[in-house]
C-alpha cells in the first residue's frame, strides 16, 4: 500500500482565509510555491508529512483538521 497525504480542501482553505492569508502569502510564509499551494488546495498534489505538519503549525490548526491519509493499493 502506498499513502498520500491529501488537503481536506474545505477546512484547509478556511483556514488560510480565517489566518488572514493569500494563496501567495501562505506560500512565501512556508517556502512553498505559489503554484504548489494552489494544487493542494484542490486536493490534486499531496504533501509530504513535515510538510503537512510545517502548514498545520502556520494556519494553528490540527494536522487531522487539515489533511487526510489515502490509503492505495500499489499497482
Amino acid at each position: 500500500m502506498s499513502t498520500k497525504i491529501k488537503a481536506n480542501t474545505d477546512a484547509f482553505i478556511k483556514a488560510r482565509v480565517v489566518k488572514g492569508y493569500s494563496q501567495r502569502e501562505l506560500a512565501r510564509h512556508s517556502g512553498l510555491s505559489h503554484a504548489y499551494v494552489s494544487l493542494l488546495e484542490r486536493a490534486i498534489k499531496s504533501v509530504g508529512p513535515s510538510t503537512a505538519k510545517k502548514l498545520s503549525d502556520l494556519l494553528d490548526k490540527e494536522l487531522e483538521e487539515l489533511f487526510r491519509i489515502e490509503m492505495q493499493p500499489r499497482p
